[in-house]
């Protein structure tokens, strides 16, 4: 069993360009070492938009205990770490798989 989590950030005008920078230094290698698996990410440039998913092993409470200690970690901490906002909105859900092409 895997659980996805689908997150949806509408970014701060003029940010999206520091914001994937940073998204792209930070985010493959903080979020894989907590244990979870990027499955895509996609921005829309033009609506300021940036849509993401991760994924763990297991159910959604084995997801949410691991989350809890993902945002508790060092290495978020340094993610974040004199970062400015540059996330006006967001909306994070855990999501069903209803993929064609599921492995």
């Amino acid at each position: 069993m895997r659980t996805i989590q689908l997150r949806r950030y509408t970014l701060v005008e003029g940010e999206y360009d520091a914001f994937v920078a940073w998204w792209e230094a930070w985010m493959p290698k903080v979020r894989p070492a907590a244990g979870f698996a990027i499955d895509f990410a996609y921005g829309i440039r033009e609506t300021n938009e940036f849509v993401w998913a991760v994924s763990a092993e297991g159910d959604a409470e084995s997801f949410l205990a691991r989350e809890k200690e993902y945002l508790a970690s060092d290495a978020r901490a340094e993610a974040f770490a004199g970062v400015p906002q540059r996330v006006a909105a967001s909306d994070t859900r855990l999501v069903e798989d209803f993929s064609v092409a599921k492995a």
